[in-house]
């Protein structure tokens, strides 16, 4: 009896060791949010790094520079450059910059039919333009109402900002992002020519240093923040149009004879 009792024990031993060794040890998950130093992987960006700080920082320098020299404000007042201006220009007049304005949007369709990829396709392009156009436009508007600073030549009280510098530099910003992978000389063209505005906007005694300075900062920001809110859902997929696929596939029934399923899977 007491042989029986030992043999059954020597069986049963290893058997409960095996089945002990099977059974999974829950995993240790109180560090998975840490790296090998012990420091937390899940860390935040920096704000200086962040989009909006990188899209706002170089039109609000412009725009904060441009208002602190109206009039006869700051080390070289708007005043000042308007003195200079008149005496190397005297009553020299000309209306190239109505059009000069508009010129760096002519860069997209040419580098276009050169065979040159923009980074958006036509259709999100367009979009962002029209986007970025009526930000600037509103914007400008406002500030110009609000501000009541009049013009070098008297002619109304419509002087800061400047709207024609901002379009010029709103249409140099967009060539410059949708270009740049591709060369950075085809955003340096088209900001020479946005340039080239805000002198002849001086030059031409219809705006103040102050005005052309903070114009390019409405038109550079107006076309960040049409950049930073779009979401290019439109023109990739040529099915659904952003809110579905949708399939057509051949059908038989017994019944009915040929047919046609639609077939749609939302997104």
């Amino acid at each position: 009896m007491q042989t029986r009792h030992l043999t059954f024990l020597a069986l049963f031993l290893p058997m409960s060791t095996t089945a002990q060794n099977a059974i999974p040890t829950p995993a240790d998950t109180t560090h998975k949010y840490q790296n090998a130093t012990g420091i937390s992987s899940v860390t935040k960006n920096s704000f200086f790094k962040s989009k909006g700080f990188r899209a706002a920082i170089v039109p609000a320098l412009l725009i904060g520079y441009g208002a602190s020299t109206i009039n006869g404000n700051g080390f070289y007042s708007s005043y000042n450059m308007h003195n200079d201006v008149r005496e190397v220009f005297g009553n020299y007049r000309n209306h190239i910059d109505d059009f000069l304005q508009w010129a760096p949007y002519l860069e997209i369709p040419g580098v276009l039919l050169a065979g040159v990829k923009s980074h958006n396709n036509r259709v999100n392009l367009g979009l962002i333009i029209i986007k970025s156009e009526a930000i600037m436009l509103g914007s400008v508007y406002i500030v110009k109402t609000l501000t009541h600073v009049q013009r070098p030549d008297g002619s109304d009280n419509l002087s800061f900002p400047s709207g024609h510098t901002a379009q010029a530099f709103l249409a140099a910003s967009i060539v410059h992002t949708e270009f740049r992978d591709k060369s950075q000389w085809y955003g340096i063209g088209a900001y020479t020519l946005a340039t080239g505005v805000a002198a002849f906007r001086m030059i031409n005694d219809k705006h103040w240093e102050s005005d052309v300075i903070a114009g390019a900062g409405f038109g550079i920001l107006s076309a960040h923040l049409a950049y930073l809110s779009h979401r290019n859902r439109w023109g990739n997929k040529p099915t659904g149009r952003g809110i579905g696929d949708t399939s057509f596939v051949p059908m038989w029934t017994p019944n009915g004879g040929m047919g046609l399923s639609l077939n749609w899977q939302p997104k």
